[in-house]
């Protein structure tokens, strides 16, 4: 389980550990050992000694990563989507409200920043990452920020060209295949208004309130919930410890619409070419 199910905040943790060691201590009066005392030492029980765990490191930082730090330290990453005009630094900060107007320079700005769902947790440790991690970016006519993300429901054929997303937090470059494009609303509704109720209860799909999904039953209602509302025939599998990525973007169509764009990381045994060559094969 790398989450907590209810955890609220996004909070980096590191952890330390202290080894106390034993020595012996010497006894420079002692008499010479008997025949008997030599018996009873070496029949003494062997002390195996536990090799103790390494502990993981934080890396160095990406070069990239350092300079956009110093223009913004609210800086946890950046994304592309080769392909379309999605080209950006990633900021994450207390909550979802703040950089929906607020330039990466900190200055006021109709088009906003990219910015990651304040609960995900993207860290040097891989092992704390949330499995869902959540981007928001506005749909803006310019093409800026995710408006040029639109391609991909105006044009279907798009997404065989351009599966790909690139995704880098601040220590390392990931990336992941696309494998699902849907219209979802913004206004799912929690029972008996209760925003602590399990997700799979509330009414409509609340993908913003899914960033922990540590258990397969959670990781399927997601993933199957993505499949029933495709637009594009799906050739990419998807199994539970997957690592997931949804970009959200309005989809001004509609009112308080949200067109959102699902992809898992690559696994170890794939490339870019070898995703392309099965989303462009032939059914038979």
């Amino acid at each position: 389980m790398k989450r907590n199910l209810l955890a609220c905040a996004a909070i980096l943790s590191a952890f330390a550990c202290a080894a106390a060691g034993c020595s012996s201590k010497i006894d420079q009066t002692a008499e010479v050992t008997t025949i008997s005392d030599e018996k009873t030492e070496n029949t003494s029980p062997a002390i195996e000694t536990v090799p103790k765990e390494e502990e993981p490191t934080e890396p160095p930082l990406l070069e990239r990563a350092k300079k956009l730090l110093e223009q913004n330290p609210d800086t946890v990453g950046y994304i592309s989507v080769p392909g379309t005009d999605v080209d950006n630094p990633v900021v994450q900060t207390v909550d979802n409200d703040y950089y929906l107007h607020i330039g990466f320079d900190g200055q006021d700005f109709r088009a906003g920043t990219v910015f990651m769902d304040y609960r995900d947790v993207f860290s040097w440790n891989e092992e704390e990452h949330s499995e869902n991690i959540v981007l928001y970016g506005h749909n803006m006519a310019d093409n800026t920020m995710f408006g040029s993300l639109r391609r991909y429901r105006q044009d279907l054929d798009f997404y065989n060209e351009a599966p790909i997303v690139k995704l880098s937090s601040n220590y390392k470059d990931y990336t992941y295949v696309i494998f699902g494009l849907i219209i979802t609303s913004g206004d799912a509704v929690p029972p008996n208004d209760d925003v602590y109720a399990d997700p799979m209860t509330w009414e409509g799909f609340p993908y913003w309130n899914m960033e922990d999904l540590d258990d397969e039953k959670h990781f399927n209602y997601y993933v199957d919930t993505v499949k029933k509302m495709n637009m594009v025939d799906n050739k990419i599998d998807v199994e539970f410890g997957d690592d997931i990525l949804t970009l959200s973007t309005c989809y001004s169509d509609e009112d308080n619409s949200r067109f959102l764009i699902v992809a898992r990381r690559l696994r170890d045994d794939e490339t870019e070419e070898s995703v392309k060559k099965l989303i462009n094969s032939k059914t038979e």
